[in-house]
């Protein structure tokens, strides 16, 4: 018999993925990143973009984020990188009032923990209302460059923030990123969006949805949240 899922009446922080979580997906915003991280590797290793795109996309998978591939594999500088990467237009994104007040109701400490920059991570939040919601942002940087989904990476935030695990709950919208977190004794939601369909998605993203190490989905976490501010 497959065990209950975790539940969050213990839940003291609640830990948040950035970007396809605490927006949508099917964003644009998520294609900007792509084609700008593409653009960035044709150029450094002096490949056309449909191959520098097949090797982003390989040390994303291999790697944990296709930043720590090209710093393994070719020495890449990642402050520069990350600049380029991460210079997006944000006017798309529209303020989440209703999330922000489910946010805001959630009892004990609240972190954005991403792979992406901590400036990318505050310009996001600040462009959806959210900027005062969270204590902190754990990024790359922080991490010193140890990405989701290594087992390292979530020791070194579980660490730097003094989180319990067994006392947290963490938010993504991929399910590998879950499996180390579960494990380690963390409430677990995978957060898609309805009738997905993300064309810059690979095939492997979409797999262990429906592992044992995610307890909860959901297509509306705005929603997700309200319930459990009313204990339903």
């Amino acid at each position: 018999m497959a065990p209950e899922p975790r539940g969050f009446n213990e839940v003291e922080t609640w830990v948040f993925d950035l970007d396809n979580t605490l927006y949508p997906a099917q964003h644009d915003l998520w294609t900007q990143l792509d084609a700008r991280m593409r653009d960035y590797v044709a150029r450094f290793l002096g490949v056309t973009p449909e191959e520098a795109f097949v090797v982003q996309k390989d040390y994303y998978r291999r790697y944990g984020t296709s930043l720590r591939g090209l710093m393994i594999e070719h020495g890449l500088d990642p402050t520069p990188f990350l600049a380029h990467v991460h210079d997006v237009d944000l006017s798309g994104l529209d303020p989440s009032p209703r999330l922000a007040a489910a946010i805001e109701q959630l009892p004990g400490v609240k972190l954005v923990y991403t792979n992406g920059s901590e400036r990318h991570a505050q310009n996001v939040l600040d462009r959806l209302g959210l900027g005062g919601h969270f204590a902190a942002v754990h990024d790359i940087v922080a991490a010193e460059f140890h990405p989701k989904p290594t087992e390292e990476a979530y020791l070194r935030f579980l660490r730097a923030h003094g989180v319990a695990p067994d006392r947290a709950a963490m938010f993504e919208d991929l399910a590998r990123n879950l499996e180390v977190p579960h494990r380690l004794g963390m409430a677990t939601v995978l957060v898609v969006p309805p009738d997905e369909t993300v064309e810059t998605r690979q095939a492997w993203e979409f797999e262990g949805r429906e592992a044992a190490y995610v307890d909860h989905v959901t297509q509306d976490l705005a929603g997700f949240l309200e319930r459990l501010g009313t204990g339903a």
